[in-house]
């Protein structure tokens, strides 16, 4: 299967499919001409790691989880030591853009956003760090 089919296929830019290669994650054969050859598996991993990606996981989290997957004598437990690692990672992040939503709602709730100079969100910013 060439580059063009894998990517229809998996829905992934031919471009991003390369760079995949290059890192190694997927090592398609190479065809009598040179060209990527591209395994049924090659497509199955490429669709793991474009669901993992997009669960959050990083390069080197996807790296592990095909470990993981590629290991028949892989514990359970192993898997679910990075999803609730990466669920963490998430609840932070969720944490911080709550804060950070908080943050800008009382600045705006405080603009009179009228033709005013006076503006708090600006004073804010111009304020500088808490210290």
């Amino acid at each position: 299967m060439n580059i063009g089919e894998v990517a229809k296929a998996t829905g992934l830019p031919a471009k991003t499919i390369r760079y995949y290669e290059d890192i190694k994650l997927v090592r398609p054969a190479r065809a009598g001409n040179g060209y990527r050859d591209y395994a049924r598996d090659d497509v199955h991993r490429l669709a793991f790691i474009q669901r993992a990606r997009g669960l959050g996981f990083t390069i080197n989290e996807c790296r592990q989880l095909l470990s993981l997957y590629d290991d028949e004598s892989r514990s359970s437990a192993d898997v679910k030591a990075l999803a609730v690692e990466k669920l963490s990672e998430i609840d932070r992040k969720l944490d911080e853009l709550n804060s950070l939503r908080a943050t800008l709602k009382s600045l705006a709730d405080h603009c009179h956003g009228d033709d005013r100079p006076e503006c708090p969100i600006i004073e804010e910013f111009a304020r500088g760090p808490a210290s």
